[in-house]
């Protein structure tokens, strides 16, 4: 699998936040990114049990459906002392409005029902690119830190306002998005994906 530079590249997620960060971290590359949800692609049923499968089902969808390259996002967050939830269903947590200050609001009232103000906790992100032929690669990524409450900073999305990565003091919605994209989750699974040689000068 190869995608030379000018490609057109399907990101398979109607999450504007996602959508921003994978298209800058796209920009060096030469791949121009349009999103599902621009597009008017529909939302497959995310039925997989892991972040990997989910990520393979939305990646496959959109390729069939838009007959370009795709690449998806899965990613959660996981809480050790909630048994690693909420997990794949992280987005779930913030209802059929996708509001996360409900969802943070629920992380919150969970651990204070066991008693806990915080706890460690890891980001969790499975890229996968898939081609309309049906041929796919997925790519994991992981970055671990703590949580904090209440919710600080404006510059990130979904559970950003709430986790803290280790070695930092100031939550991913706090930092400068730059920052962000070279040391998340997500990051972190891209530069396998770029290690892979997917991406070439030219065919």
């Amino acid at each position: 699998m190869m995608l030379p530079r000018g490609s057109q590249l399907v990101v398979a997620s109607h999450n504007e936040g996602k959508v921003r960060e994978i298209k800058a971290l796209l920009g060096p590359h030469g791949i121009s990114p349009v999103s599902a949800g621009s597009l008017g692609l529909p939302e497959p049923e995310e039925t997989g049990a892991s972040f990997a499968a989910n990520a393979e089902i939305k990646a496959h969808a959109s390729a069939r459906a838009s007959g370009h390259a795709a690449l998806s996002d899965d990613s959660g967050l996981c809480i050790d002392a909630l048994d690693g939830a909420p997990g794949i269903y992280s987005a779930r947590w913030a209802g059929p409005g996708k509001d996360f200050r409900i969802a943070m609001n629920r992380v919150h009232d969970e651990l204070r029902h066991r008693g806990l103000v915080t706890s460690r906790a890891r980001f969790v992100c499975a890229l996968c690119i898939a081609l309309p032929s049906g041929e796919a690669r997925t790519f994991e990524g992981e970055v671990r830190g703590s949580l904090t409450f209440p919710p600080r900073g404006t510059k990130g999305f979904g559970y950003d306002p709430i986790f803290v990565a280790d070695g930092m003091d100031q939550t991913f919605a706090e930092i400068d998005p730059a920052q962000k994209h070279a040391m998340s989750h997500r990051a972190k699974a891209f530069e396998k994906l770029l290690h892979s040689g997917i991406f070439v000068e030219s065919l």
